[in-house]
């Protein structure tokens, strides 16, 4: 009937969608509805099922399914470790809640109310207890991902959805006489090994690669690409779902790839821009209304489906939320989350309808019950989630007026990519303030070639932080000497932070640790950070925090625990407090109760002089070394520090290191302060 309508040129479909890609987010806003309820109705109504105008081929399905494990994996990626660390419990409560109500009440609908044998109403609940993280981007966009409800939320997917996956193996296999007295011990094995794979074997190849392969971003994102989708392929081989795969490469990856990062910044992109539209456009294109002109039992169905879900789903939040202690918004963006059907569904949906346990009005009933749930869920998630938004701001104290402005100093001896990344970790977004890189030229005379060489590194410097769309104030100063033009500059952006490069090749340490850094210690007033790289910060385990004794004494204390403690975050890298004995507690103590908050623990040394030896015994592969210096007549400064990053240097060639000078005059704001922690003891 709407034939003369389709479009099947190629360059004109992706035209199409591109148009529908743009417009559904402006369309929908004018009733501040979420963009991709505007791409699940535009793919309802422009669908084979409905105008013809776009036809569901394999395109659509192979740039939907991709889309879908693009937000499983990256819905992984953004989980916060420390967060999903301490509400772990919460996790599990919500998973299992999530899993068990939809699943029994599902099972009870499908065998009393709908006449299903039992193992087709066992696997009809399979396909309530799962769920797809749709709204995750929106939730991300707003905001609110780091949030312990959201948090718990991702996490409890992954448990619910690997149940609901087992339930179909199960259902599956034993209809298709697959069961035996081996079964069990098969697909124990087959999903132990598959996630051992992952989740211990992933890692420590990625970290290879990002050491000694990966170069420029183009590669790295290509690697990403290829390790997620290798993992969702070899899902089936391990009896799970690709989905499973793609959540746990995520994982895996999640401490590899900072947030702040340009890496970060094309796997969202790529995502919300292509794929993850394509797949909301499949899922629409699935809705066949002509089904339920045929009787009433494909009504009757798809009300029972949908009802069900809803209720099960909204049941399974409140009571998670009222054990877990959530405010009413943050349960309903919970129940946002988890309500969203889609590819599970899908999977038990067809091979429940191949191996006989469901009919067409199942099948139907089910892409209703997708759709429906994938236009309520976002819209739940938006309204909800700015709720949470509002709260926050309320419930948080003002923001100090003084913004953090790093100021990075390049040369192209300088490592500057490694300066970059090191800037963009300890930057705050939430400042919307830009990394100002500088590069100094010594008055000689003739500075013409001088300043096109330092225009040269700027240039490059901006552009790689564009690329993380991370705002940049290139500057060049021509000064008599490095110390004189970098705190010149200073002082005229009044900058919280210098950062420098040490690279032995293009200047000597004790010049460098001499009469260099004696002049810009002069000014107390800035942060001074100066990187040793040696390898991708990302590719940092651990951070051993060498801190000398009385240094939380000093004015400059706050600043800099504040600055390491962002790093640490920002990796995903645990922190080593390495202090002598002697106040030990106090300084662990004051650590703790600063923001942000990080994995930390506490493991003292006998004396400051033995500070190498032990970290000589701590130190493993991958590990950064950050050294706390204090400046003349500090309470911390001692003779022994002079000759310490030297030694350091000599004693850790091929490991990062970072010495970290406080400023004093910037105290951490009041906000920055939250409840100290129980102190935990590493020896």
């Amino acid at each position: 009937m709407f034939d003369v309508l389709r479009v099947s040129d190629p360059v004109a479909v992706f035209a199409v969608v591109a148009f529908l890609i743009l417009l559904a987010p402006i369309v929908m806003g004018r009733w501040q509805l979420p963009g991709t309820i505007g791409l699940l109705l535009a793919g309802a109504v422009l669908g084979p099922n409905a105008l013809g105008v776009l036809a569901r081929d394999q395109s659509f399905i192979l740039f939907g399914t991709v889309g879908l494990l693009y937000i499983m994996f990256t819905a992984a990626l953004e989980i916060d470790m420390v967060v999903l660390k301490r509400s772990k419990l919460h996790s599990m409560v919500f998973g299992l809640l999530t899993f068990a109500i939809p699943q029994s009440l599902g099972t009870l609908v499908g065998h009393f109310l709908l006449g299903f044998s039992w193992p087709a109403a066992i696997l009809l609940g399979s396909l309530f207890a799962s769920h797809t993280l749709l709204a995750y981007p929106i939730a991300s966009r707003l905001g609110i991902a780091h949030d312990t409800a959201v948090t718990t939320a991702v996490g409890g997917t992954i448990i619910t959805d690997t149940l609901a996956l087992l339930v179909l193996a199960v259902i599956a296999g034993s209809v298709r006489g697959e069961v035996d007295e081996f079964f069990w011990y098969r697909l124990a094995a087959s999903l132990g090994l598959y996630v051992l794979a992952i989740l211990y074997g992933l890692p420590k190849l990625a970290r290879w690669f990002f050491r000694n392969v990966g170069r420029d971003g183009v590669t790295e994102f290509v690697f990403v690409l290829a390790v997620v989708f290798g993992c969702a392929s070899l899902a089936h081989t391990a009896g799970s779902e690709p989905i499973v795969g793609a959540f746990l490469a995520g994982l895996a990856l999640n401490r590899l790839i900072p947030h702040n990062s340009p890496l970060m910044n094309r796997i969202q992109f790529t995502g919300e821009a292509i794929f993850v539209p394509f797949f909301l456009l499949s899922v629409g294109m699935l809705l066949d209304l002509r089904v339920f002109l045929s009787g009433w039992r494909a009504w009757l169905v798809a009300a029972a489906m949908l009802a069900t879900v809803i209720v099960a789903k909204w049941l399974a939040a409140q009571i998670s939320s009222k054990i877990l202690g959530y405010n009413t918004a943050q349960a309903r963006v919970v129940f946002g989350l988890s309500l969203a059907q889609a590819a599970a569904t899908l999977a038990a949906t067809v091979v429940g309808y191949e191996i006989g346990l469901f009919d067409d009005a199942v099948v139907n009933g089910a892409i209703v019950m997708i759709l429906v749930t994938c236009v309520i869920a976002p819209w739940q998630v938006d309204r909800y989630g700015r709720r949470m938004v509002q709260t926050m701001e309320q419930d948080s104290e003002p923001m100090a007026v003084e913004q953090q402005r790093i100021l990075t100093a390049l040369t192209e001896a300088s490592p500057s990519r490694h300066l970059l990344d090191l800037a963009m970790l300890l930057r705050k977004p939430e400042h919307e303030q830009p990394i100002y890189p500088i590069s100094v030229i010594q008055d000689n005379g003739d500075t013409s070639a001088l300043v096109s060489s330092a225009e040269r590194v700027l240039g490059n410097a901006v552009n790689y932080l564009s690329q993380a769309e991370v705002p940049s104030t290139p500057l060049t100063r021509i000064d008599l000497n490095l110390a004189s033009g970098i705190l010149k500059a200073r002082r005229e952006l009044n900058a919280s932070e210098v950062l420098m490069g040490w690279s032995e090749q293009s200047r000597a340490p004790e010049f460098f640790f001499g009469s260099l850094m004696e002049n810009l210690l002069r000014d107390r007033d800035f942060s001074l950070v100066v990187l040793r790289p040696r390898e991708p910060l990302n590719t940092t385990r651990r951070v051993l925090l060498a801190v000398p004794p009385e240094a939380d004494l000093e004015p400059g204390f706050n600043n800099g625990m504040m600055l390491i403690k962002r790093l640490s975050r920002q990796l995903s890298a645990p922190a080593l407090l390495i202090t002598p004995e002697k106040g030990s507690d106090r300084m662990f103590k004051r650590m703790r109760s600063l923001r942000p908050d990080c994995d930390l623990t506490l493991g003292p040394t006998d004396t400051w002089p033995a500070l190498t030896r032990v970290l000589k015994e701590l130190h493993r592969d991958g590990d950064l070394i950050v050294l706390i210096g204090a400046r003349q007549g500090g309470m911390a400064r001692l003779h022994a520090m002079t000759r310490l990053p030297e030694e350091l240097s000599e004693s850790f060639p091929n490991s990062n290191l970072i010495f970290l000078y406080a400023g004093e005059s910037r105290t951490g704001n009041p906000s920055s302060v939250v409840n100290p922690e129980p102190a935990t003891r590493m020896t």
